[in-house]
């Protein structure tokens, strides 16, 4: 994964991090909402978010990955059970209106502009169907975050600037709640 340096690379693969993903992080993200049927996670990385919701029940899940190499390993790990796409977010080569939900995990500020984040947004409206739920976290820019992604690519996302960003794309009623290091988002497609 060329955006991210060999620390960074090593904590999102580590055991650690898949016990802080599935233990708090994505029970918080998740809190309070059903994802569907058809499920695409973007940006799964090296699988620590998809691990969890590959085991959730009634959930078809497919996962699009930027990184080949990712994206292989994904294929390996997890076979038939998840449907992995090599794909960039910002251009998905998946049809309109396909799922129930479109959700993603700590991978925003890895996107390398702003621009190519509202790209994202309304790639994730496009691939949704009417009703649809577009939802995850991302980390708050700081310090610590920050010293993490050192030699990465990293834009971090203000929270602030998320429910007019996501409401341009098409969304409705974006939704932003706040923790010490995390935010979580969760919105519609009308």
């Amino acid at each position: 994964m060329a955006s991210m340096n060999r620390y960074h690379q090593w904590l999102c693969n580590s055991r650690m991090w898949a016990r802080a993903v599935e233990h708090d992080l994505l029970p918080w993200a998740l809190d309070g909402i059903s994802l569907g049927a058809e499920t695409l996670e973007i940006g799964p990385g090296y699988g620590a978010t998809t691990s969890v919701l590959a085991r959730r029940d009634g959930v078809r899940l497919s996962v699009l990955e930027v990184d080949e190499t990712s994206a292989q390993r994904l294929r390996a790990r997890y076979g038939d059970r998840v449907d992995v796409l090599h794909g960039d977010g910002c251009a998905m080569p998946l049809p309109d209106g396909h799922f129930d939900a479109v959700v993603c995990f700590t991978m925003l500020h890895h996107v390398p502009s702003p621009q190519q984040q509202d790209q994202l947004f309304a790639e994730a409206f496009r691939v949704l169907r009417p009703g649809g739920l577009f939802a995850g976290c991302d980390g708050r820019a700081g310090l610590g975050f920050r010293l993490i992604h050192l030699r990465d690519t990293y834009v971090p996302l203000p929270p602030e600037t998320l429910p007019p960003r996501l409401t341009t794309a098409g969304f409705r009623t974006p939704q932003i709640t706040l923790r010490k290091d995390y935010f979580r988002f969760r919105t519609t497609r009308p």
